[in-house]
């Protein structure tokens, strides 16, 4: 059976590729598949040409061994691991867009697929960064990178040793902090435009006892079906395009 996720230092598929190619941190090598060298492949091996990046034509038995299973649709990058930043390295992020800090802290998110689509959602709300944790959590990985369609590679990413102190600190920079939990306010009654880092917890653990209680808010997304909670990428996205509406108030 075909492994479900590919190797740390490949990435996949047409538009990972893409971001990666027009990210700070330029792939190493483009892998192709030989015989595809047409269609939509063609500006994307224009542009790595452009950024002098190799590209090199290989059978399909070989992408089909980088990607691990995963499909690769023809393509694929040698690049170095996503490489994790300082917590002040967000706060920089902010500061020079002249923004109130706005971060993600995700308690426990083990699957690949919800942090990748995360992360996807962060770029695009105009998040300053997400916070992980260095145990009990999915590293960064390839299958991130293209899960998140290469957003992965355009935001901050601080990796902590421990979540609990990491939210003291950014507490005593002034940051408010907001867990999102099922007995939590109405999130479209809360107050957005303030420096807000939001905790997100996993589906099966939901945010640890800890971190809720060292928060400042809890809120909520109302529920009006039979199921008691929104897949964690799902409620990211509610959760931050409501603080990016609440922003531009």
């Amino acid at each position: 059976m075909a492994n479900s996720s590919t190797r740390d230092d490949i990435i996949v598929g047409r538009n990972a590729v893409r971001e990666a190619i027009c990210g700070d941190t330029l792939p190493d090598k483009i892998y192709l598949q030989r015989g595809e060298m047409r269609g939509a492949v063609l500006p994307l091996v224009k542009l790595a040409r452009e950024k002098k990046i190799p590209v090199e034509e290989v059978s399909r038995e070989k992408l089909d061994s980088l990607s691990c299973g995963v499909n690769h649709q023809g393509v694929a990058a040698l690049i170095t691991p996503v490489k994790y930043v300082a917590l002040d390295d967000l706060f920089e992020v902010a500061e020079k867009r002249g923004e109130k800090p706005l971060f993600v802290i995700a308690d426990h998110i083990s699957d690949p697929h919800n942090l990748g689509a995360m992360l996807r959602v962060l770029e695009g709300a105009g998040a300053h960064g997400l916070i992980v944790s260095k145990h009990d959590s999915c590293p960064v990985n390839s299958t991130v990178v293209k899960a998140s369609a290469g957003a992965a590679l355009h935001v901050k990413i601080a990796r902590v040793s421990n979540l609990a102190a990491t939210v003291e600190k950014l507490k005593n920079r002034g940051v408010w902090i907001a867990a999102l939990e099922a007995d939590g306010a109405d999130y479209a009654d809360f107050d957005y435009d303030t420096p807000l880092a939001l905790i997100l917890g996993s589906e099966g653990r939901g945010v640890s006892r800890l971190l809720k209680e060292n928060s400042d808010f809890c809120i909520s997304l109302p529920m009006h079906g039979k199921v008691n909670s929104l897949n964690v990428s799902c409620a990211c996205s509610v959760i931050l395009y409501a603080a990016e509406r609440g922003r531009r108030k």
